[in-house]
């Protein structure tokens, strides 16, 4: 570590070399009540869990035993409906799960395809496989997952059959290229649509529509386990012949050996959950209640590469990680708008802002300019009582808005251009009407727009649409991975853009996500998702340093939490003072590192506030070359 020094009141740290990487480790956790092998399990990591079915108990067939994981101890729950063991397969969380597949028991025979569905006390029947089978692998949530693999000798006995699930049914889509069973999962993805499988030596990766073969495993298994956020970060654990005890991790190209489990066994439940907090409970040899916590912390003291610094503001340094770090920052308030309203749009910058629209419709304020200190009156829109569209530009004075709904008219295709003075028609309208979608840039001829709602009020479905505007003409790209609307994204141009949260479909219109992609440029790249989903949210940046913050529904009211995207995750910071969603709907509402939030809706009185905050950061972290 080179010293610490003080320049101009700022704290500078540099490393000689670059730290060694931790490579994550297993701690014993609480053990089962019944000792079991062959169990689904489901749940968020290593201290949310639920394991289902199996087999074990005294006689060894029941398979219906249930029990709950709170991170300490396990405790019995509400029965499944079909008892079942030969390792039937979960996806959800601790609350929101669902299983399916398996063999009937006592006899060991009988395929089944049933599938049930948790809701944190009880379980309700639901749609059937297509393909009854034992030995599946299933990730995703209660509402879309996606089941491989798997045994039934009839007509074969390992499968390749694939089957995606909404939330009722299931549906057949493409094939693996290697058949196989026996837990065929062992690296998974928390999105059903970026999956990881190894059976074997070999790797498959699912794309939400095929399977490629990938990079093959260091140490060979089957009735192995695995957990993961995506098909570029997984760990794989367990399994036989040996039985193994091998942990491997992948980083999306290759499969690293870290530290073992401290007991090799095969068919044990796992929560799944990510690569770096997982839970493998019970399996075989011999039936066993024991449970191991897989945690992957970060390091207790700053680390950086070799060529970062990080400067702080004072003699204390924070305890960024090695991943790029996560500042410290805070809320203040701001100047009063002339009035409140949900759903406006703007553009500009914290202390160079431009809001206009919204509902309720106020003509006398209906659009206003924000100088970081006091809100002004501004010349009104000329598109009409325009509601959820959206902007793009760097100031008050250079904006660009497009889309939105208007009344009975609907959803609107037009684009606008401001100067600072007046709105003029822009050269070219969207490809697709839409409103409640989000625009990403800083500019006023380097856009993206992505997302948004169809053509009917209320709406039925998100859009996974997207186009770009040079300024000249709107150009139809890459659809998003997942359709949605009424989500929180931010950018720096049309190759450089994130979208997060946001109402989701299939199948519910109307459900929270988690969700978030990125975009490049070329296409959209799903990443791992927020610590909270959530819809009508709002933020700004870049696709590798954004914010995003408040949201709704939630009940008794509305989303406070703001959370930072570092590039590779998110981390949660401090609140908003007021918990509100359809604030300005913009991208460049917030960067990183200078925030903006006023306006919107809230459970309060009033409950369109006209309150306004500001986020700022101490300090970011930078890149230098030393010559």
């Amino acid at each position: 570590m080179a010293t610490y020094k003080e320049i101009k009141g700022v704290t500078v740290q540099a490393l000689d070399a670059d730290p060694v990487e931790f490579v994550g480790s297993w701690a014993s956790g609480g053990t089962m009540n019944t000792a079991r092998k062959d169990a689904a399990g489901f749940g968020a990591g290593a201290t949310n869990g639920i394991v289902a079915g199996g087999y074990g108990g005294a006689p060894a067939a029941a398979g219906n035993y249930v029990e709950s994981y709170n991170g300490t101890s396990w405790t019995e729950t509400t029965e499944v409906n079909s008892g079942r063991g030969w390792s039937p397969a979960g996806a959800g969380t601790q609350t929101a799960g669902v299983i399916t597949g398996g063999q009937n028991l006592p006899s060991g025979s009988g395929y089944i395809g049933l599938t049930e569905e948790w809701d944190g006390s009880s379980w309700t029947e639901s749609g059937d496989l297509n393909i009854a089978r034992a030995y599946a692998n299933m990730t995703g949530s209660q509402t879309a997952a996606v089941a491989f693999g798997g045994n039934n000798p009839s007509p074969t006995a390992s499968r390749t059959d694939t089957e995606n699930y909404n939330g009722s049914s299931w549906t057949e889509a493409n094939n693996m290229n290697t058949a196989r069973d026996e837990n065929s999962l062992s690296g998974r993805g928390a999105p059903y649509t970026s999956v990881i499988s190894v059976f074997g030596t070999s790797t498959e990766i699912w794309d939400g529509t095929n399977w490629t073969e990938s990079t093959e495993v260091n140490t060979p298994r089957k009735s192995g386990a695995g957990a993961g956020e995506s098909s570029t970060s997984a760990v794989i654990y367990g399994g036989s012949p040996h039985p193994v005890a091998k942990t491997e991790s992948w980083d999306g190209t290759s499969w690293t050996e870290v530290n073992d489990l401290s007991t090799g066994r095969l068919d044990g439940g796992t929560t799944g959950g990510s690569a770096s907090n997982a839970l493998y409970a019970g399996g075989n040899p011999p039936y066993t209640g024991v449970t191991e916590e897989w945690s992957f912390p970060p390091p207790t003291s700053a680390a950086l590469n070799e060529g970062d610094i990080f400067l702080s503001g004072g003699t204390t340094l924070k305890g960024f990680a090695k991943i790029g770090g996560v500042p410290t920052g805070a809320w203040s308030s701001g100047g009063n708008a002339p009035a409140g309203r949900y759903g406006a749009t703007g553009f500009g910058t914290q202390t160079d802002f431009l809001m206009m629209m919204g509902e309720p419709f106020s003509p006398g304020a209906e659009q206003c300019t924000y100088n970081g200190t006091a809100w002004a009156e501004s010349v009104n829109f000329p598109g009409g009582n325009n509601t959820t569209l959206f902007g793009a530009g760097s100031s008050s004075t250079l904006g660009f808005v497009a889309g939105g709904y208007v009344g009975t008219a609907g959803n609107q295709t037009e684009s606008y251009d401001w100067n600072g003075t007046a709105w003029t028609d822009a050269s070219a309208d969207l490809n697709t009407g839409r409103n409640a979608g989000n625009m990403n840039g800083a500019s006023v001829t380097s856009t993206i727009y992505g997302g948004g709602s169809p053509p009917s009020s209320p709406p039925t479905a998100g859009k996974d649409q997207a186009e770009t505007w040079n300024g000249t003409a709107w150009t139809e790209v890459s659809e998003l991975n997942r359709s949605r609307y009424n989500m929180a994204g931010g950018g720096a141009s049309d190759s450089n853009a994130f979208i997060a949260g946001g109402y989701g479909a299939p199948p519910s219109p109307n459900t929270n996500i988690a969700d978030t992609e990125i975009w490049n440029g070329t296409s959209w790249t799903e990443v791992n998702n927020l610590n909270t989903g959530r819809s009508t949210n709002s933020g700004g940046g870049t696709n590798t340093l954004a914010l995003v913050f408040g949201g709704g529904p939630t009940s008794p009211g509305r989303y406070a939490v703001t959370e930072l995207w570092n590039g590779s995750s998110w981390s949660e910071l401090a609140d908003l003072s007021i918990g509100r969603e359809y604030m300005p709907s913009s991208s460049n509402t917030g960067t990183a590192v200078k925030g903006f939030a006023s306006v919107g809706l809230t459970t309060l009185s009033p409950a369109f506030p006209t309150a306004t905050e500001e986020w700022t950061v101490d300090a970011t972290l930078s890149t230098i070359t030393i010559s």
